[in-house]
Formats: structure tokens, sequence, C-alpha cells
């Protein structure tokens, strides 16, 4: 039986921007490591924060978890405009890892909004 989380399509999608964030951060030159880490860490959150709101029984509640999943989608977007801009992302995986985002970022907006219309 699957958890409630696991049966959102924006958590399928959370997950798979997981292996590309890692993959970007496994890209990153030696002494950027404070690049990696807020990746790493905020990439993780919008799936965490998706499980635990969709754990939660109240709107409020799940529209809370969800809006710190979007935050944190839109804080990984700024760590790769940040490395794009310092020359140690490339073109290819911001342009893949940021469509990815867009579409996260859109779902938990509709999300959000589905749960403080109740």
């Amino acid at each position: 039986m699957p958890f409630d989380h696991e049966k959102l399509d924006v958590y399928r999608v959370s997950l798979e921007f997981l292996p590309i964030a890692e993959r970007i951060v496994d890209s990153l030159p030696r002494g950027r490591s404070y690049l990696s880490d807020q990746l790493r860490r905020a990439a993780l959150s919008v799936t965490l924060n998706i499980a635990e709101g969709a754990g939660k029984f109240s709107a409020a509640d799940k529209a809370a978890f969800y809006a710190r999943a979007r935050a944190s989608a839109t804080e990984c977007a700024g760590v790769i405009d940040a490395g794009l801009a310092l020359g140690v992302v490339s073109e290819t995986d911001a342009e893949i890892s940021k469509e990815r985002l867009h579409r996260l970022v859109q779902m938990l907006t509709k999300l959000i909004l589905s749960c403080q219309s109740r």
C-alpha cells in the first residue's frame, strides 16, 4: 500500500530532479562545495517537504509544506543560475534542470492553491 505522497505526480517529478541535481554536483570543480551542499540540500528538501505535506491532515498544513517545497525548488534554480554565472554549470545542465524545476514549481503552485481553496 503506497503512502499518500507516493500517489502525487509532483512527488515523482521531484524524485526525477534528484539525479539531475546530483549530476550537476558531481560535475562541479573542487572548491565549489558551497554550491554542491546548497544544491543537494535544496533538491532533497523539495522531495521531503512534499512527502511531509502529504502526510498532514489539514489543508493549511499541507499548503505550508508544499510552499516550503516550492521555495526549495526556486532555491535550486538560484544555485544553478549562480553556477552558470560562475562558469561551473554548463548551459545544457542548466537548461535541463531549470525545465524540470519550472515544472515542479508550476505543479506545486497548483497544489498550494488547491489546498488554500478548501
